[in-house]
């Protein structure tokens, strides 16, 4: 680890490799396509094929595979090797540009919402340039896109790259107004990783851990959070091994993984990169939450990316830290000194406030689950109401365009700390609203509300699309302005004062805020089965097939999908509890009284009064009935869910979700009553405070 320099991207064909390794011609034609888009030379892509094979076959690579993101939310790749056999019957190894450019995996296997019939199984991968190819288990890994044989889209990296053109195009027709001619803007993208670890041991004995990602059952622990003493805290030895390999593997594939902690929870933690392009971003999202699977394996540990897997402690999230920049290296979202006299960013942030308030049900369809519903509005995450933070000195800046004040707000550039050996602290543009969904923090967003298994795919694909639409409406009504400036102004006051109800500086998690939002309109869309409702509402159609981002079947398979996928796993939770109730629970349980009741006979036989065993044998019996009823009423309500994607989604949602709570609650008090060595599975306290 002394030579991180020399790691760092040693498994990835980047750019410094391309430029070493590939004639200058072909490097030349590779890099138009990745930054333009044009398309590839069929001899371009032998030349660059060839050599990469030569550079993965160096590093110990005997496979390739086409390495997609279908509807699953999960990476895909089939593997094929180098290998061809001679007539002789030796073998060369041989990849073409053919064989670079495009694969062929069965579709049929993979979600498509309708868009296709089961029995078609052809799907077609086409590499994406503008993402460096990878070496993984000695397999050259080649990111691709991933579509039918009839041109639907089945992945998330697709209309992801559509985003990213439509908010560039729209981009750089407002920079023109400003007398900059950009050849491309893009959006990046730092995705903070949060995470739970737990001894394998401790998973293996735990059906739910094992099939649902998450406790089904368990009664609080006596200790969780309340002391704030996990958060930032010294890492465990055996964490910090884990954390240290993580690195190593991170930044041998090019993933600059930069910061890590201990997060709030008991075992959980928190890995940040530094920022990429949104797609690069997103693949390296993808890998890292992969390779922490696999790392946390070789330490005896199992990495939880369930939204909460733990009740009564915080789950876990994924900020998705979003900015705009241009190919020139500036961002637009950075205010400078005196952002009131900041036309251009005034205008960029204009627009990411119209975006976020017209499409408020597009931003919470992104991060819908049913892991995710556990997780918002739970005093731990933002809640399900979408709102804007952006710090009090752009709130006063905003009032004073809307009300037309001059703004001479003297802002302070540093915190005196009070100690004269300690100097003074820079002042950053703003304070940090861990409660708000969607917060400034300086010169980006920090939208705080996907769930740490997340495709952030879904997130930015949203929010790239809704602000390239706002961007687009300002460009044509400004492009044909008379005088431009008197324009630009009168358009900026009247949008911020149009959407200024999605500002919310205070606190997001009290109840007041939930009154007060509704009484300004914003939407609560408490659940996934409410908020994908809206997916193919009339307007989100409208701006996905206008910048050519979504078709409307593509959109109505995405809303089926997540429906099928929210029901599909309340299903299999609730069949797993039945499995822990009949198999694990109620014998231990039925076990326990039978053996505390023979204690009070026996004692009885000696003349001895036993009222304590008597009340808990009454207790644990009462209870254990209560279970065995909730278990049957959700096997009955189990057998009654309906067959359309919606229908069946709220059926879970509103039927059988509340049965499983209350069987839960029932066998939480169980497991406080029957005691730790009778109950059949590791508790909180084995689980969270392991040494």
């Amino acid at each position: 680890m002394s030579k991180v320099p020399e790691l760092f991207g040693s498994l990835s064909f980047n750019e410094t490799v391309m430029r070493d390794r590939l004639p200058k011609d072909v490097f030349k034609a590779l890099k138009q396509t990745m930054e333009e888009g044009t398309p590839l030379a069929p001899g371009v892509a032998n030349v660059v094929a060839s050599v990469m094979k030569d550079w993965a076959i160096e590093r110990g690579a005997t496979h390739f595979t086409h390495w997609f993101q279908p509807m699953t939310g999960v990476t895909a790749e089939k593997h094929d090797s180098f290998l061809s056999p001679q007539g002789d019957g030796s073998v060369i190894m041989e990849f073409s540009g053919k064989e670079l450019t495009k694969g062929e995996p069965d579709a049929s296997s993979f979600p498509s919402g309708g868009l296709r019939a089961t029995f078609e199984a052809r799907g077609y991968t086409a590499w994406d340039p503008t993402s460096y190819a990878f070496i993984k288990d000695h397999t050259l890994c080649i990111p691709t896109a991933f579509c039918s044989y009839t041109g639907e889209i089945l992945d998330k990296k697709t209309p992801l790259l559509r985003s990213m053109d439509a908010i560039s195009r729209e981009a750089c027709r407002v920079l023109k107004l400003f007398g900059k001619d950009v050849k491309r803007v893009t959006t990046t993208v730092g995705a903070e990783q949060e995470y739970f670890l737990i001894r394998k041991e401790d998973y293996a004995k735990r059906l739910d851990l094992i099939l649902s990602g998450r406790t089904l059952f368990g009664a609080h622990s006596p200790k969780g959070q309340e002391m704030e003493d996990h958060y930032f805290g010294s890492i465990r030895p055996r964490v910090k091994a884990f954390m240290e390999e993580l690195d190593e593997e991170l930044w041998k594939l090019g993933i600059p993984a930069k910061t890590e902690h201990n997060e709030v929870a008991p075992c959980q933690h928190e890995m940040a990169p530094v920022f990429s392009t949104t797609n690069i971003a997103t693949d390296h999202n993808q890998l890292a939450m992969e390779l922490m699977k696999e790392v946390a394996e070789r330490h005896g540990f199992v990495c939880l990316l369930n939204e909460k897997p733990f009740e009564g402690i915080n789950g876990s999230g994924k900020h998705n830290n979003w900015s705009i920049s241009t190919d020139t290296g500036e961002n637009l979202l950075d205010p400078g000194k005196t952002p009131i006299s900041n036309a251009q960013f005034l205008l960029f942030l204009t627009a990411v406030i119209k975006a976020v308030d017209e499409y408020q049900d597009l931003l919470r369809i992104s991060v819908a689950s049913a892991g995710n519903d556990h997780r918002l509005g739970a005093n731990e995450a933002p809640p399900a109401i979408v709102s804007m933070y952006v710090g009090d000195d752009l709130e006063d800046v905003i009032e004073c365009i809307i009300s037309g004040k001059d703004w001479n707000k003297e802002r302070k550039t540093a915190v005196a700390i009070g100690a004269s050996v300690l100097p003074p602290i820079p002042l950053d543009q703003s304070d940090r609203n861990r409660t708000s969904p969607f917060a400034f923090t300086g010169n980006k967003f920090e939208f705080r509300m996907p769930g740490s298994s997340f495709n952030i795919a879904c997130t930015n694909i949203m929010l790239n699309t809704a602000v390239a639409e706002a961007l687009s409406q300002f460009a044509d009504e400004l492009e044909t302005a008379t005088n431009l400036e008197e324009a630009m102004t009168t358009l900026i006051r009247r949008e911020l004062e149009a959407h200024r109800r999605i500002i919310f500086n205070g606190n997001g998690y009290s109840k007041e805020w939930e009154e007060e939002a509704a009484r300004r309109g914003l939407q609560n869309l408490r659940s996934t089965p409410e908020a994908l409702a809206h997916y193919t509402d009339e307007k989100n159609v409208r701006l996905f097939t206008k910048h050519g981002v979504y078709t409307v079947e593509e959109m109505r398979s995405r809303e089926e999908i997540g429906l099928e996928e929210y029901s599909k796993t309340l299903h299999i939770e609730a069949e797993t509890m039945l499995r822990m109730i009949g198999r694990q629970i109620l014998p231990a349980c039925v076990a326990f009284s039978g053996k505390t009741a023979q204690s009070v006979s026996a004692k009885a036989a000696l003349g001895v009064d036993a009222p304590a065993e008597k009340a808990l044998v009454s207790k644990v019996a009462e209870k254990t009935g209560e279970l065995f009823a909730a278990a049957e009423t959700l096997e009955e309500k189990e057998k009654a869910v309906p067959e359309a994607a919606l229908d069946s989604a709220c059926y879970y949602r509103q039927e059988v979700l509340p049965v499983m709570e209350q069987a839960r609650a029932v066998a939480d008090e169980l497991e406080v009553m029957v005691g730790k060595e009778n109950w059949p599975f590791p508790v909180y306290e084995d689980i969270l405070f392991y040494v």
